[in-house]
């Protein structure tokens, strides 16, 4: 499975960005999809997930801004990010999550830079 981010850049305070993760699989086959942000000299953290039946977790620092969405007919998951803050400022990387009947796989994609910035 290879997964391909794209959507980040320099955003004002304030500002709006959406990321999108295209997966090389039909997204259904994968039990979950989402977004991990590590910021420099800090733990990767999970900003947002999806599961394939609609299942949506957020990151306490994000609820009500960020908003994850999946399209199954491109195999795209996105993640829409409102008002954003400085302290969004990270690398995102798109990961989903696959059982495969005896084991689960994680697969990452390439982290996209967002930097939120006056």
């Amino acid at each position: 499975v290879q997964l391909q981010a794209s959507g980040g850049g320099l955003v004002q305070p304030g500002g709006s960005l959406r990321l999108s993760c295209a997966a090389s699989v039909n997204i259904v086959s994968l039990n979950s999809m989402g977004w991990y942000r590590q910021a420099p000299g800090e733990q990767r953290e999970l900003v947002a997930a999806i599961t394939t039946g609609g299942l949506i977790n957020y990151a306490d620092s994000v609820k009500g801004r960020f908003t994850i969405s999946r399209d199954n007919a491109k195999d795209t998951v996105y993640l829409q990010m409102n008002s954003l803050k400085p302290e969004d400022t990270a690398v995102y990387t798109c990961h989903a999550r696959e059982w495969t009947g005896r084991n689960w796989y994680n697969y990452w994609g390439q982290g996209t830079q967002v930097t939120v910035s006056s």
